[in-house]
């Protein structure tokens, strides 16, 4: 069996990663690590992942790096240097993961691609009750899922469906990468090293997961859906900050309009990792 490994990026907000650790100790395939990717949080989050470490029945690791800012490709490219796992699922620490999330990752995963899926967005509202009662969003049945979307509490409940793991949307869009995004990514470890990871060019908030996935194609590697079978359900925040977006865009249209699959600036500098065929 595969050797998996879940990477959870996240910064300063411990009440969200608790809840987010809750369905990781819920998840019906438990043969997984999880890695926390930590862009820089104070002490309290690492009291947080401390304590859980004897409430989870899986390896638990913390890697931290010093808060300079939005770096999230770099706690990304740490986290997965810190790992030898052969299988790697990013998200993110407000993203609480359905109980078969690990499960349907494990299932879906084929050779030659990486694969994206979706989440289901929790307003404020109900975001408070979650981290405020403890609300287990991550075992809900259809009926409490139903309230929270006539409430207007959710945007959705369409990720909510289940489709067979053979239907032909999985690999219906080989070539797309708008709209998959680190916070439901997984791909092996091999294809990771050969496009050096997240570039870390990117500073501050905004398109180097998007990034990311581009490079992939470039190299070879095609998407495969993993809608309807792995949602997350995020957890609602303030919008982050978008400074350099402009940049951060003007970078990303660069990497499209070329065939370079290679991060400048990225796992490389965190690992041994070894060069591309």
């Amino acid at each position: 069996m595969m050797r998996i490994a879940v990477v959870v990026t996240t910064y300063n907000r411990p009440d969200a990663l608790a809840a987010v650790l809750a369905g990781y100790a819920a998840q019906e395939d438990r043969d997984f690590e999880l890695v926390i990717a930590d862009d820089g949080s104070t002490g309290e989050t690492g009291k947080l992942v401390e304590a859980f470490r004897a409430r989870l029945s899986v390896p638990l690791q913390h890697v931290w790096q010093e808060d300079r800012g939005f770096r999230a490709a770099a706690a990304r490219n740490r986290a997965v240097a810190a790992t030898s796992a052969e299988y790697v699922i990013f998200t993110d620490g407000d993203c609480v993961p359905a109980r078969g999330f690990v499960a349907a990752h494990r299932r879906l995963a084929r050779q030659g691609y990486f694969l994206g899926g979706n989440r289901v967005l929790l307003g404020e509202a109900l975001t408070r009750r979650v981290l405020a009662e403890g609300l287990p969003t991550h075992a809900w049945s259809w009926r409490q899922w139903l309230r929270a979307w006539a409430a207007r509490d959710v945007n959705r409940l369409l990720p909510l469906l289940r489709l067979p793991d053979s239907a032909a949307l999985r690999t219906r869009q080989p070539q797309r990468w708008y709209g998959v995004k680190t916070c439901n990514l997984s791909l092996w470890r091999s294809d990771f090293v050969r496009v050096n990871g997240l570039d870390e060019q990117y500073d501050g908030w905004g398109l180097e997961d998007s990034d990311l996935v581009i490079r992939l194609l470039h190299a070879g590697v095609r998407h495969r859906s993993a809608r309807f079978a792995a949602p997350v359900f995020h957890l609602w925040h303030p919008e982050n900050p978008r400074h350099n977006l402009e940049r951060n865009q003007a970078r990303l249209d660069q990497v499209l309009r070329s065939r370079e699959y290679r991060a400048a600036r990225g796992l490389a500098q965190h690992s041994r990792a070894p060069a591309p065929p």
